[in-house]
């Protein structure tokens, strides 16, 4: 809030209206004086005409008159005929006459302005479930991935680059097969998902049996 001496604030507007009203000053030359345009020197001098010194304080800005809310049954139609017939803002207000931004307010206050917050099978919202509390739910998942030779594989740097990297890998690790042949393995990434917060933690190790789960899961508790 300005300080009581500011350019546009009660006092000042007091002195600007009574310029024009009680002493006579032409509307142009007091609003020069006090640097404001001449429509807002014109509309103090009248409200200080109409109210005297109380019309000089800041009144609020809110609409006299405010468009009500679109009627219930508008409202239902609206939304069938998303949910049924998956429409979108245009169409639904050619159908029903009436604006299309009236229809995508409704849509967005229903939530239902993304056809991604409707389940497909049963054009239903959907309904995001979690337990109340971190950890009373832990998702555990294992995805397998083959390893990349040092320098990467032979879809990214031609068939002779690759087969070379997987050699240069081979003789780093000394992972061979029984033939001799370069054996790269398989990473094995355990990935464990909070129910309540959605946060994930992932390890890579080089099986997915129970035992190895288990330390993963032992690990994030």
């Amino acid at each position: 809030m300005s300080h009581a001496n500011a350019a546009s604030t009660p006092r000042a507007r007091l002195r600007l209206a009574r310029l024009i009203v009680d002493d006579g000053w032409p509307i142009a030359r007091a609003a020069e004086r006090y640097d404001v345009s001449w429509p807002t020197a014109k509309r103090w001098a009248e409200r200080y005409r109409r109210h005297g010194r109380s019309g000089m304080a800041d009144r609020s800005s809110r609409p006299h008159h405010s468009r009500s809310k679109t009627p219930q049954p508008i409202v239902r139609k609206i939304v069938h005929l998303r949910w049924k017939q998956r429409l979108g803002p245009v169409q639904i207000a050619g159908r029903l006459n009436m604006p299309a931004s009236t229809v995508h307010a409704v849509l967005r206050r229903c939530r239902l302005n993304r056809l991604s917050h409707i389940d497909r099978a049963t054009s239903e919202p959907i309904r995001r479930y979690e337990h109340d509390r971190p950890g009373a739910m832990l998702h555990v998942d294992v995805k397998k991935f083959g390893n990349i030779p040092d320098g990467g594989g032979w879809r990214y740097v031609g068939r002779a680059q690759g087969e070379r990297n997987r050699e240069a890998t081979a003789r780093r690790t000394g992972a061979r097969n029984t033939r001799y042949e370069p054996r790269l393995g398989t990473a094995f990434v355990h990935t464990v998902v909070d129910d309540h917060s959605r946060i994930a933690y992932a390890e890579i190790h080089d099986d997915e049996k129970a035992t190895t789960a288990i330390e993963v899961v032992t690990q994030v508790a």
